[in-house]
């Protein structure tokens, strides 16, 4: 099984943090949060993983490497140009092959997170939800009979992670596009994005504050 790590953003909610230090190497629980997601990877049964890299990408490879000293073999999809969540999926397609492959973004904490494994018939993408529980102000989709909408009623925030085909890619070209935004929400409805929800824990490390509450939580 392979899987693909977000890791290219320029970090900006995260500043002054990332000034020097990209977004996935800031340190949780006294290990980079990259370590941290591939051991979980690794744990689940994935045993190669492309990261994409733009922002700071160097500090990112000279850390991780080859990925042998985390147990899976990693490679390396380098962008010119920030790409965004889906251009940056399929400029990397090449490395990643044809069978489906897990996604999730290099800035989530989720330590006990059930990675999907296969599709449901007729998917193309298989989102992992969380309920909002005061998380946000407003959520991303409903659930309704294991498919992925998005309407009025949107208990559920994405939580970062998902199994995706690469036909979902069909026809995407390599420019800058969000594989939200620009591609699931025209493919709700259809049996197209199907999903499941993770009740364990799950932290979007989306601000100086989000990191500072997640340390004090899992560090005390």
């Amino acid at each position: 099984m392979k899987a693909m790590i977000l890791a290219a953003g320029l970090g900006t909610r995260l500043l002054p943090v990332t000034k020097t230090c990209p977004k996935p190497l800031v340190e949780v629980a006294g290990r980079p949060l990259l370590e941290h997601q591939l051991v979980w990877l690794r744990r689940a049964g994935v045993n190669e993983v492309v990261i994409n890299l733009h922002y700071l990408g160097e500090m990112i490879e000279a850390h991780i490497g080859n990925g042998e000293r985390f147990g899976v073999q990693v490679t390396y999809s380098r962008e010119d140009t920030l790409l965004d969540s889906g251009g940056g999926i399929a400029k990397a397609l090449p490395l990643l092959g044809t069978s489906p492959f897990i996604w999730m973004l290099g800035d989530i904490w989720c330590p006990d997170m059930r990675f999907p494994m296969a599709l449901p018939r007729t998917s193309l993408a298989h989102l992992i939800l969380c309920p909002m529980l005061g998380k946000r102000h407003y959520g991303d989709f409903d659930l309704v009979q294991g498919q992925v909408l998005r309407n009025s009623h949107r208990p559920f925030i994405f939580t970062g992670v998902a199994l995706l085909h690469p036909a979902l890619f069909d026809g995407c070209p390599k420019v800058p596009f969000s594989m939200t935004r620009d591609l699931l929400f025209h493919r709700l409805g259809d049996n197209e994005v199907t999903g499941e929800i993770h009740t364990g824990d799950w932290a979007d490390i989306g601000s100086e504050q989000a990191l500072s509450a997640l340390r004090a939580r899992v560090e005390s």
